[in-house]
Order: C-alpha cells, then structure tokens, then sequence
C-alpha cells in the first residue's frame, strides 16, 4: 500500500558508500568514461558520497511554542533555498521555497519554517509533489487557520538536455484552509512572498 504524503518515511536510510562508489564505477566506465584518465580515478567515490548528501535530509526536532499573544497575522519565510533532485532523471533542480501560515493556537520556531522545506526536498522528488508536502506537514503538525507554499525551482533535467530550456523557472503552489478559501488572504500571501502575479 502507497504511503500518504504525512506518512513518507524521511528518516535517513542505510547507506553502503563502498557499493554506491562500485556502482557509480561501473556506471561511467559503461558510458564511455576513461576513469584512468587524469582527475577521474577518485570521481565514482565523490559522485557516490555528492548523491548520499543530495538524498539525505538532515533531522531535526518540531518546536513550536503557544500563541500566547493570539497572533493572527500571516508568518512567512520568503526566499528558503531549496535543492533536490529530480526522480525521473536524478538530476538536480535548485529554487527557493515560499512558506507562510496563518497561527492558530500554536506558532512555530522560525527556523522550522526551513527546515521543513529541506526535510522534503532531499531524496527523489518532484516539485509538486515537493511542494504539497510541505504544506500538508504543516497542516497535520501545527493546526494553522491557513497554510500556503511555493516553489521556484530551475530544473537541469530541462536545462542540460531534452527541451535545454536554459532560465526556465517553474512555478508551483499549495495554498490550504484561509489561504485558499479567502481572496485577501491570498492575495496577501502572493504579494509578500513576491509573486503577486500568480494570485
């Protein structure tokens, strides 16, 4: 049975680095890559250790803390860095995260915001799927009046072959409970995150 987006195991899985590197060896040679070649006899171990990083998120605890001041305006963290990499390809596609919650009766450690993104983003992914959830772990663990995501990202699948789009971005968003359901929220979500334009 498929796991939902809140149930997708992100705990880091066991690594074997001296098979990854065997592999990664094989891969090249099978391409064409003179791995006697001047530069290349370490490059199947730096390419096995760069994916081991790319596909593993870092941990990290949950902190939130009481909305004692019942603070009710939007929290947005504009601009997060993201990187992932693309699961039909295994290519990286880099961009930025735009996450924003409306509090309910608990608010979040800044820092989280972030965090979050990262947790989702490493390992094989797609930008939508990236993107919904992030919001939908946000919804599940804080109880906002609203939640709403997007994600630019330019993706190397696109850029480096096929299409070779060079400066496409793509755009996609996640907008839950008041985010969706009402215009002016919305629209003051899209305006501080700085892509009013897609409201």
């Amino acid at each position: 049975m498929a796991l939902s987006p809140l149930q997708v195991d992100r705990r880091p899985a066991t690594k074997d680095l001296v098979a990854a590197e065997q592999a990664a060896a094989a891969f090249l040679t099978a391409l064409g890559v003179n791995l006697d070649a001047n530069g290349l006899a370490e490059t199947p171990g730096r390419m096995a250790r760069a994916y081991a990083e790319l596909l593993t998120p870092r941990e990290f605890r949950l902190t939130t803390f009481d909305n004692d001041e019942g603070y009710d305006e939007l929290v947005v963290a504009r601009a997060i860095p993201i990187r992932s990499v693309c699961e039909h390809h295994l290519l990286p596609f880099i961009g930025v995260a735009h996450v924003g919650y409306l509090p309910g009766e608990r608010i979040l450690g800044l820092s989280k915001l972030a965090r979050v993104a990262e947790l989702f983003a490493h390992g094989p992914q797609v930008q939508e799927r990236l993107t919904k959830q992030i919001a939908d772990w946000l919804t599940a663990h804080l109880r906002p009046r609203g939640v709403g995501v997007v994600v630019e990202a330019q993706h190397l699948c696109m850029t480096l072959r096929g299409v070779r789009a060079v400066g496409a971005t793509t755009i996609t968003s996640t907008l839950l409970g008041a985010l969706r359901d009402d215009s002016r929220s919305r629209a003051e979500f899209f305006t501080l995150t700085g892509v009013g334009a897609h409201a």
